[in-house]
């Protein structure tokens, strides 16, 4: 339970740090971050307006399925995987969601 509590404590300060980095590009949009401890989901999403061009996607949305980090988005320049492994959680932790099931074993990270 130690480690689950770590993750979910540890993603959220990780979506919050990524939340402050507004974009320039869409200074009419705003950020969500939802977080569910419950289900383990968590979600940073980007709402707004670009002009009159609806804003509405998924930053990242990160679980946590069987005390693994599982990656299912991630729509950002800067691999929000980098920020775990610096906070030390190991490549085994960490599936990358948004590959092919089929995919993921040719990568560095658990299959699932």
């Amino acid at each position: 339970m130690e480690k689950l509590e770590h993750y979910q404590n540890m993603i959220i300060e990780v979506l919050k740090e990524h939340d402050m980095a507004k974009p320039e590009n869409l200074p009419e949009s705003e950020s969500q971050l939802i977080f569910d401890k419950e289900n383990n989901h968590y979600l940073l999403y980007r709402i707004g307006w670009k002009g009159s061009e609806r804003i509405h996607y998924c930053v990242f949305h990160i679980d946590i399925i069987n005390e693994k980090i599982w990656v299912q988005e991630d729509n950002t320049d800067t691999i929000i995987v980098d920020d775990f492994l610096e906070r030390g959680v190991p490549k085994s932790d960490i599936v990358l969601g948004f590959k092919s099931p089929d995919a993921r074993p040719h990568t560095e990270f658990a299959v699932a």
